[in-house]
């Protein structure tokens, strides 16, 4: 089953890609290999949650903050759909059809001094992760709070992933 299929059935769509916040690209490739910048959950060109996460109240609750880290990595996926495209492969989520492994994520939460708890906000991407590769979705992963993130972001993600040749 393709990834386009997996998306549909999880009511989901690839969003176009989000506009770089300062001056770096949203993904490279070196060999095989495609390494993302860190993404934002942008959803529609905005934040739709913004603060630190924690059990406080006023704060970002951790599950919350795990929908949000689905979302980042959902733009990590699309910075690697579009480079695929940009290099002449298949377009869209077919794309990421490409994609042999997802080597590596590491997912930074903003977090209160308090929290610890950002191994299970990061499950967010990686579920996610699993859900639409299978086993090319299992991967390495780093989970690390952080006082801030750009633009006030509960979370940021980046994927390195490996592409099958054509």
């Amino acid at each position: 089953m393709g990834v386009a299929r997996r998306l549909a059935e999880l009511g989901l769509e690839l969003p176009a890609v989000a506009a770089p916040v300062a001056a770096y690209v949203p993904a490279v490739r070196t060999g095989a290999y495609v390494y993302t910048s860190g993404q934002l959950p942008f959803v529609g060109g905005a934040l739709p949650v913004t603060g630190k996460v924690g059990a406080a109240p006023g704060l970002v609750e951790p599950e919350a903050a795990a929908e949000q880290a689905r979302v980042a990595a959902l733009n990590a996926l699309a910075a690697v759909a579009d480079l695929v495209a940009r290099e002449g492969g298949p377009s869209g989520a077919d794309a990421l059809d490409r994609v042999a492994r997802v080597v590596k994520v590491v997912g930074f939460v903003a977090s209160d001094p308090s929290f610890t708890g950002q191994p299970g906000v990061v499950n967010g991407a990686s579920l996610l992760l699993g859900e639409l590769l299978g086993e090319a979705g299992v991967h390495a992963r780093s989970a690390v709070g952080v006082a801030a993130l750009p633009l006030d972001a509960p979370v940021e993600v980046e994927l390195v992933v490996e592409l099958r040749a054509h």
